[in-house]
């Protein structure tokens, strides 16, 4: 048995660490003296804890850990699949740390060379277009931001399901329409709708007119961007918002392998102030 300071010394983790984690029935005192409070543990519990501090060193939750350890013993399946969701949440971030890095050189490099920070804002286009009228097959939900890409593949694997079912003919490529006047933590009023040529039960004429249209080669994570730009133009050039912003995604992203293959075409609807 080994003395909870003995138990802290060879895991290096603080006594008070350790109370914590009793506390809240991560890793238990092999033994309390009934007498005194001391705690002890046994030799067998310092793998345990080795784990703990692995687990943690992987930025899992003390509650991820606690339901991967179960009355001091662990599932080894149930440990793999952990690890293996840990890892592909690891690599997202470090892939949008790696791009937020890029970005960030990119701005260095603008500055020290004179330019603006917000001067890729210049290099969006924005073109005049107007837009034709379309039957649209769609759904439409109020959509977390967050939950936008399951969404995304669910509302347009329902859509593409009748398509198929009924042998319909699809026009164009699949867009999403955002009907909220404003970003909210609730959700915000989302259409996905794929352009058919058939009228049938269940589609909508759609008239979106004249659009100011910009193209995006790349990332999602500029469509921001590119909406403010078409505001900005819209305001310079006497026009004002008549309808539904709306993307139309030229490349399926569930079938690029690079974000840079991505084609996004980014309509704002306007009419003459």
């Amino acid at each position: 048995m080994l003395s909870i300071g003995e138990f802290s010394k060879i895991c290096k983790v603080s006594t008070k660490t350790l109370r914590y984690y009793a506390e809240i029935g991560l890793i238990l005192p092999s033994e309390i003296n009934p007498e005194n409070g001391y705690r002890y543990y046994a030799i067998e519990q310092l793998e345990i804890m080795l784990l703990i501090i692995r687990l943690k060193s992987y930025n899992f939750s003390l509650e991820e850990i606690k339901q991967t350890i179960e009355s001091g013993e662990w599932n080894e399946e149930k440990l793999y699949a952990a690890l293996i969701q840990k890892r592909d949440d690891m690599k997202k971030q470090l892939y949008e740390q790696e791009k937020s890095l890029r970005q960030l050189e990119c701005d260095i490099s603008n500055l020290k060379n004179g330019k603006p920070i917000m001067s890729y804002l210049d290099n969006i286009d924005v073109e005049l277009v107007e837009v034709p009228v379309m039957y649209l097959l769609f759904v439409r939900k109020m959509v977390q931001a967050d939950n936008f890409s399951d969404e995304y593949g669910v509302c347009f694997g329902k859509l593409l399901g009748r398509i198929r079912k009924e042998n319909l003919t699809i026009a164009n490529p699949p867009m999403v329409l955002f009907h909220s006047n404003e970003f909210s933590t609730f959700g915000l009023d989302t259409e996905f709708a794929i352009p058919i040529k058939e009228y049938v039960t269940g589609t909508r004429d759609f008239k979106a007119g004249l659009c100011l249209k910009t193209v995006v080669k790349g990332s999602y994570s500029i469509l921001s961007s590119v909406y403010a730009k078409q505001t900005k133009w819209a305001e310079q050039n006497g026009y004002e918002c008549t309808n539904a912003l709306f993307e139309v995604y030229v490349t399926d992203p569930s079938q690029v392998m690079e974000e840079d293959e991505l084609i996004t075409e980014v309509y704002y609807p306007i009419k003459k102030i």
